[in-house]
Order: structure tokens, then C-alpha cells, then sequence
């Protein structure tokens, strides 16, 4: 089920990139969520009204994960280089796998702590090619698209763990509809904020891009990603995470014509034995 949620997720990128050709980031963003909404709505139906503080729990945590993660995300992805803010944004699973380790104590060993390191290493390769590319575009354009990177990736990391912790006590399906749900209120005003100053544009590729984004990644992709919560340690759905890039990468090869160089490759294999490392069994203590 990861595996697929990363694909799923992983296509959102150059999804993306197709749909902002012609619609405004923010509205873009924003329409993810208000047609996911009424998508949600159904999968209610039949379902008891969870009490009132967990309830908004789940309506905050969407709108922490809209408001904080999405758009800064989106506005600092404009204002740094493109390697930064995907090695920026590749810091999500360590920082939900460690507070996973913090809130759910969930054991993390040394070998799984390698594993993250060599993954997070992995994308550093892949998104940079030489390393030190990555040093001199550090600050380039600013360091405020790369703090809006670190509080985005933050925000979801937070959204990520408190969801989970939620969906202990309530279905992952429940959990998806009104974190979702919370997503869309939230981004009404910011929606209209940016229709103020710019006009509303689109074409049938970005409302299709828009429509995936809603019915793929936010929809089936949280109900993925909490189910699998449920069945597996957060360090290995953290350390699958990373694969994501690289199908994003890959996507985007095949749609826009980028090369893949060794570079790729040798950030390939170093996320693989990233993710080999952080799936590996939890030595048991011998008394």
C-alpha cells in the first residue's frame, strides 16, 4: 500500500508543475481541497459524528497540514532553488519517524537511524547531482523560501503524527474525511485572497491536474497512509516516503525531457539501502 501511495504521490509533482502553466499556485492549492470535500462527504455517511474535541482536533491538524504545510510549501518552492526545497522537504519523514519515536514510542535503533540518513542522503544525490551544488544554491534566492521549506515540512510532520495518534481511536477513513474537510474551510479565505489580485484562469489540463490532486492524493492517498499507519512501524512508512521523489523525478523526466545522470542512479541506490536498513526487524533484547 506505500508502495502505491508513493507513486501516487510521487506523480503530484509533475502534476503539479503541469497544472501552475496556467492556474495560480494558491487557487490551485486550494481547489485540491474544496473538490476533495464533497468527495469525503459520502464516505461519512453512516458513520457516528466523533466528539466535539476530537472532531476538532481532526479539523485543525487539516488545516495546520492546508494552510502551514501546502502553503508554504508552494510559496517557498517559488522562492528557492528547486534542489533546495526538495532536499528540504525530504527532512518530513525524519521528523515524523522522530516524533513518532517521541509520541508513540515506537523503538528506533541505530541501524534505522542509518537507514533515514542514507535515504535523506539519496535524495540529496538525486535532487542535486554534485553535492556541492547543494551548498552553493543554499541562500542564492533567499532565505526565505528556505525557512517557509522548514516550517512546511514541520507542519506536515506534526499533521502526520497527530493523525495518527487520532486514528488509534477512530477509523483511518474517518480520520481522512475530516482532516480533509478542515483542509478545504481553511483554504476558502486564501483562495479568495488571491483571486482579489489576480484573476482566476484555467484550462482542462489544470482542472484535471486539480481533480487528481483531490481525488488521488488527498482523498485515497490519506486513507492509504493512515491505514498503513495502523499495520506498520512510522520508521518504515517514513523511509518509504523517499521514494517518492525519485518517482517524481522519474515522471518528470519522461514528461519534460530532464536527463537522469549517474548522479540519479547512485541517489537511487542509497535510498534503497536507506529503506532496507529502517524496514529491518528490531533486534530483540536477550535478558
Amino acid at each position: 500500500m506505500l508502495v502505491v501511495l508513493a507513486v501516487i504521490w510521487g506523480g503530484s509533482i509533475p502534476a503539479t508543475k503541469l497544472g501552475l502553466a496556467d492556474m495560480r499556485p494558491l487557487t490551485l492549492t486550494a481547489l485540491r481541497y474544496l473538490l476533495a470535500a464533497p468527495m469525503c462527504l459520502p464516505l461519512l455517511i453512516g458513520r457516528p459524528l466523533p466528539p466535539r474535541r476530537p472532531l476538532l482536533a481532526m479539523l485543525a491538524l487539516g488545516a495546520l497540514s492546508a494552510l502551514v504545510g501546502q502553503v508554504c510549501q508552494v510559496v517557498g518552492v517559488d522562492l528557492t532553488a528547486a534542489s533546495v526545497a526538495t532536499v528540504l522537504g525530504a527532512t518530513i519523514p525524519i521528523l515524523f519517524v522522530l516524533l513518532a519515536a517521541a509520541r508513540l514510542k515506537q523503538h528506533l535503533g541505530p541501524r534505522h537511524i542509518f537507514g533515514l540518513i542514507g535515504a535523506f542522503a539519496g535524495i540529496a544525490l538525486v535532487a542535486t547531482g554534485d553535492p556541492r551544488h547543494l551548498v552553493d544554491a543554499v541562500g542564492t534566492q533567499g532565505l526565505l523560501g528556505d525557512a517557509l521549506m522548514l516550517i512546511s515540512a514541520v507542519a506536515v510532520a506534526v499533521f502526520y503524527i497527530g493523525s495518527t495518534e487520532i486514528s488509534v481511536r477512530y477509523s483511518p477513513l474517518t480520520v481522512a474525511a475530516w482532516t480533509t474537510l478542515g483542509s478545504a474551510l481553511s483554504m476558502l479565505p486564501v483562495m479568495a485572497g488571491e483571486l482579489i489580485v489576480a484573476p482566476f484562469r484555467a484550462s482542462p489540463t489544470s482542472w484535471a491536474v486539480a481533480a487528481y490532486l483531490a481525488a488521488l492524493v488527498t482523498v485515497a492517498g490519506s486513507w492509504i497512509w493512515f491505514r498503513a499507519l495502523a499495520r506498520v512501524p512510522a520508521r518504515v512508512a517514513g523511509a518509504l516516503q523517499y521514494l517518492q521523489p525519485l518517482v517524481g523525478i522519474g515522471l518528470a523526466a519522461a514528461l519534460f525531457g530532464d536527463r537522469l545522470d549517474i548522479w540519479f542512479a547512485a541517489g537511487t541506490a542509497l535510498v534503497f539501502a536507506g529503506i532496507a536498513l529502517t524496514s529491518a526487524p528490531a533486534r530483540r533484547r536477550t535478558a
